[in-house]
């Protein structure tokens, strides 16, 4: 008998329905998987003889056929276990086509039955909320029931899912309360009161966070670099709930969100070591997956001695951080990934770090600085809005009991300066500054002959890209919105152009 039985698969951060096609023909006993299946799925074939037998199902000693459709789509993880297993039982007539056709099933099956946890449940809930109804394990349910229109059902053994089916178990869908759910945070215990001195740094990130613009961070060894950039989550917005639905599917997809946390409440941050390989950063793999800078998405990914980075690693950054994505083209498929993120690096001066200090003397030779320097590439360089030098604290300050400035009262003003940006950019699907495109530069970036005459001079004197001139209006919006400005007036403009230290030539 033939039986047909809906399933889904993940591709990308997409779920996609499959359909479960099973036949038990005549022949000699064979269990076999077409549809392109990867290794997991065609080890499913293992999982579900024993999980069928262990539950007090008799597993045919007959041919089974089992296609996976669309057959063009490859089929990756475990997930198709529990579909393939219903369609067996379907096929035997132990379920009915009316019970199954309303249901999608996902899940993992181990050799005693249970349904086991799988990835991308919050995607899972994406496809099937306005379709079918969903039946997957119960850790993912939650997850997948935050999703508005979503009919859930979390199951924990096989036999609890045939039991439901035939309407012999009585199972209550999962309802999720926004204001009760227990939201997996970023822990933000580090806060920008604990810093001393520094007053220029802050407000360059306070600058960098109200617009959403990228930050390189110059300076010598202890002089802070890292831990201002582990304060600037803080800073930032609170995310609304569309973000956290997009920063929490990449993180379901990747497999790095708890069950019990279905969703993401505050905005990652993500900082690699210095030796990850381009598929860990940008994403890719034999088996595709979202890198950290997809992990990062409406979050911050900080690149601590970025230098150290190898170059190629450094230069795949420069077309995700221009579109806000990361597509991976591969032989069966082209995925992509989000990638809006706000990009914090941190470096030396110098290979022994104390280039420019006054305190500890030089000992590099000018072609050994170049060269450190060359190691990040002039387009990448562009693409960052914000230089920062970082100069080592003084004494006096380190010892001062003087209190700093808070996080929370920073947060403030740039959670006012982005809802003047998103009023401002309603209706052009653009949310900060960082994200203008050149032709909203004209129309949003306007400057008075004043201040085009200083911009002209400094595009002169530094020698400046015209990507690098869009960046010094972007972030000089970005400032007059802190200033609640309306316009941007000269002032806003110089403080913008400082920050592109690391344009003047280097003199040693």
């Amino acid at each position: 008998m033939l039986a047909k039985v809906l399933s889904a698969g993940l591709v990308g951060l997409e779920a996609h329905l499959i359909e479960v096609e099973v036949d038990i023909g005549g022949g000699l006993p064979q269990f076999s998987i077409v549809g392109l299946p990867d290794t997991t799925v065609r080890e499913s074939r293992d999982r579900v003889r024993t999980a069928l037998k262990n539950t007090g199902f008799s597993f045919p000693a007959r041919k089974i056929t089992v296609n996976l459709a669309p057959a063009g789509i490859r089929k990756e993880g475990s997930g198709l276990d529990l579909g393939i297993a219903i369609g067996i039982l379907l096929a035997r007539e132990i379920l009915s086509p009316e019970e199954v056709a309303s249901y999608v099933l996902v899940g993992e099956l181990s050799l005693d039955g249970r349904v086991k946890t799988v990835r991308g449940g919050l995607s899972f809930g994406m496809e099937c909320r306005t379709t079918h109804s969903l039946i997957l394990p119960a850790e993912n349910a939650e997850e997948a029931a935050v999703v508005e229109g979503a009919t859930v059902y979390g199951v924990h053994t096989l036999s609890q899912v045939v039991g439901f089916l035939k309407g012999e178990a009585h199972l209550d869908s999962t309802q999720v309360d926004p204001s009760s759910l227990k939201y997996f945070s970023f822990p933000i215990e580090e806060d920008f009161a604990d810093v001393k001195g520094q007053i220029q740094a802050k407000r360059a990130l306070e600058v960098a966070a109200a617009g959403g613009h990228n930050v390189l961070m110059v300076g010598p060894p202890g002089s802070g670099k890292t831990m201002l950039a582990q304060r600037i989550s803080g800073i930032l917005p609170p995310m609304d709930h569309q973000e956290c639905l997009e920063a929490s599917q990449v993180h379901s997809v990747a497999g790095t969100l708890p069950g019990n946390s279905p969703l993401l409440k505050t905005r990652p941050f993500r900082s690699p070591h210095h030796s990850i390989s381009e598929a860990g950063l940008i994403g890719g793999g034999t088996i595709p997956r979202p890198g950290e800078i997809s992990l990062a998405h409406h979050g911050v990914l900080f690149l601590d001695e970025a230098l150290e980075f190898k170059r190629s690693v450094l230069d795949g950054l420069r077309q995700p951080m221009e579109n806000g994505t990361v597509t991976l083209t591969r032989v069966n498929a082209s995925l992509t990934y989000p990638a809006h993120v706000m990009l914090v690096a941190a470096m030396n001066p110098c290979p022994c770090g104390y280039l420019g200090d006054p305190v500890t003397e030089c000992v590099c030779p000018p072609h050994q600085i170049r060269r450190y320097r060359a190691r990040l590439s002039g387009p990448l360089m562009d693409r960052l809005d914000i230089h920062l030098h970082v100069p080592t604290v003084p004494v006096q300050d380190l010892a001062s009991g003087r209190d700093s400035e808070p996080s929370d009262t920073i947060r403030t003003r740039v959670t006012l300066a982005r809802r003047r940006q998103t009023d401002r950019y309603r209706k052009e699907r653009v949310f900060s500054n960082a994200q203008l495109k050149p032709r909203h530069l004209k129309k949003y970036c306007q400057i008075d002959a004043e201040g085009q005459n200083l911009v002209e001079r400094a595009v002169s004197q530094l020698g400046l890209t015209a990507r690098a001139y869009g960046r010094i209006l972007r972030v000089s919006r970005t400032i007059a919105d802190l200033d609640e400005s309306d316009r941007i007036k000269t002032i806003h403009l110089g403080e913008a152009i400082q920050y592109r230290t690391l344009d003047r030539p280097l003199i040693v």
